[in-house]
Formats: C-alpha cells, sequence, structure tokens
C-alpha cells in the first residue's frame, strides 16, 4: 500500500520549482496551506486536508489535469493540478488539493 500524501511531504520543497515531466511548464510552490482541524474531526478524517499552490508565468496556462511532476533535486509527485483565478497580474497560480 502507498503512503497517503501529507503536508509534510512538500513543506520541504516550498520555493522550489516542479517540473511537468514531458512538458514544457515549470512552476514554483509557493505555499502549503492547511487549516486547524477541530477535535472532532480530527478523530474521523483520515489525513490533514491541505492545499499546495503554485506559481507559475502568465500566458501560458498549465491546463487542468493529473501530471508528474519533478521537484528540483527532488522527489517526483503525480499530482492533479488546476489554474486557479490570480488577481495579481504577472503570473498564474494553480492548486493541488487534498482532502
Amino acid at each position: 500500500m502507498v503512503e497517503p500524501l501529507t503536508p509534510e511531504h512538500f513543506l520541504p520543497h516550498v520555493n522550489k520549482v516542479f517540473r511537468v515531466r514531458g512538458g514544457r511548464h515549470a512552476l514554483t510552490l509557493t505555499r502549503v496551506e492547511m487549516r486547524p482541524l477541530a477535535d472532532w474531526e480530527a478523530k474521523i478524517v483520515p489525513r490533514q486536508p491541505f492545499n499546495l499552490i503554485f506559481s507559475g508565468p502568465a500566458g501560458d496556462v498549465l491546463r487542468a489535469g493529473l501530471y508528474a511532476v519533478e521537484v528540483e533535486d527532488g522527489p517526483t509527485f503525480d499530482l492533479y493540478v488546476m489554474p486557479v483565478f490570480t488577481p495579481k497580474p504577472g503570473h498564474q497560480d494553480y492548486q493541488s488539493s487534498f482532502n
């Protein structure tokens, strides 16, 4: 059985570049978002829900989909990555969600 991914798998890679295998896109992991779980939630959820927030160049948007992404000097992850609304010009944000 494969171990479920947790925020701890990604925290060491904040500010590193994730390259889409076989593609031209390179996204920087800017943050790992988590919210505290209520006591009752912690008893029933199998893992801490979290979001990975990436930033990429504006204008060359990666379409939503499942991608193998390689961390510079690190592991490869299979992630469903989707573009999200990005109000600040000059870049495009993306997210991968884990519930």
